[in-house]
C-alpha cells in the first residue's frame, strides 16, 4: 500500500498551465510532467500497474479542451464546480476513463474546479482531441460517470450520528472488476475493501472526516491511497469523528495495449 496524506504532498503544489490554461497542481503518486527533472528515474512500460495521481486546482472560468490519456484514469471532482462535457459536475462527482477514451472540454466555474486526477498506469501527457485523434483509431472506448452527493462533504456531526456504516454503490462492479463505492464510517468504525485482485489497483480517498490503515495515523479529507492487485483487502478505521472514503477499483487487462 502507498499512502499519501494531504498535508505530506502540499509542498509539491505548482502553478501550471496546460495548454495555456492557469491551474495549480499537487503531486500524490508517481511523476508527471510538473515534477520531471534531469534526474527522475525513466517511467515505467505502458504494461505496469503504476499509481499515478495528483490534485489539480483549475482556475475560475477557465477551458481545458477535450484531450485523452495513455493510461486508465479516475477522476474526481472535490472542489467548485463546472462543466465535463454537456455534465455539469460538483462534489462529490466521479468520472471514469479508459485509457485512449477521449473526454471534456472541463469548463471551470466562477470558483474554479478542483479535482483528482487518478491513474494506475503512467502516462507522458494530456493528448488533445485536436491534433491527435489518430491515435484512438482501433482502441476501446469507455466512460462511466456517478454522482456521490449534491452538496459539500458530511460534517463530523452527521457522521457521528450514523448508527453503522452506509455504503453507496457508485459504479456496479463489472465483469472486468471496474467499480466504485463510497462508505460513511461513525466514528471509530472498521471498514474492510473489496478484494483488490479483483481489478487492477485501488485508490481509496479520503473526503471527509479521518481514516487509518493499520496502525497508522489517522489521514485528513483528501488524503489518499493506493492498494496493488496483489495485496490483501485493505482494512481501515474512522477517527474520532468519523470519516467518508471512495474506494475506486480499476479493470482487469491493459485493453489499449497492442496485441
Amino acid at each position: 500500500m502507498q499512502i499519501a496524506e494531504r498535508n505530506a504532498v502540499a509542498p509539491t503544489r505548482r502553478a501550471i498551465a496546460p495548454n495555456g490554461v492557469p491551474a495549480h497542481l499537487t503531486t500524490y503518486f508517481g511523476t508527471n510532467f510538473a515534477m520531471r527533472g534531469p534526474d527522475t528515474p525513466p517511467p515505467p512500460g505502458p504494461e505496469a500497474v503504476y499509481p499515478m495521481g495528483f490534485l489539480v486546482e483549475q482556475g475560475p472560468d477557465t477551458l481545458v479542451e477535450a484531450h485523452f490519456h495513455a493510461a486508465n484514469q479516475f477522476q474526481v471532482v472535490v472542489g467548485g464546480e463546472g462543466t465535463l462535457g454537456r455534465h455539469h459536475v460538483a462534489p462529490i462527482a466521479i468520472h471514469y476513463t479508459n485509457a485512449f477514451s477521449s473526454y471534456g472540454p472541463l469548463r471551470a466555474g466562477p470558483r474554479g474546479l478542483h479535482y483528482f486526477t487518478l491513474r494506475n498506469g503512467y502516462d507522458p501527457g494530456a493528448r488533445y482531441v485536436r491534433g491527435s485523434a489518430h491515435e484512438m483509431r482501433g482502441r476501446p472506448r469507455r466512460f462511466r460517470e456517478a454522482k456521490a452527493d449534491a452538496g459539500p462533504p458530511p460534517d463530523a456531526g452527521t457522521l457521528a450520528a450514523l448508527r453503522g456504516i452506509e455504503s453507496l454503490v457508485l459504479l456496479p462492479m463489472a465483469s472486468d472488476g471496474l467499480a466504485a463505492w463510497r462508505h460513511r464510517l461513525p466514528p471509530g468504525a472498521a471498514l474492510r475493501g473489496p478484494a483488490p485482485s479483483r481489478g487492477e489497483g485501488q485508490y481509496w480517498v479520503v473526503t471527509a472526516g479521518g481514516l487509518a490503515f493499520g496502525e497508522g495515523a489517522s489521514l485528513p479529507p483528501l488524503s489518499c491511497a493506493f492498494i496493488l492487485p496483489d495485496e490483501a483487502p485493505a482494512r481501515a478505521l474512522a477517527g474520532p469523528g468519523g470519516a467518508e472514503v471512495l474506494v475506486l477499483q480499476y479493470p482487469r487487462g491493459r485493453a489499449h495495449l497492442p496485441a
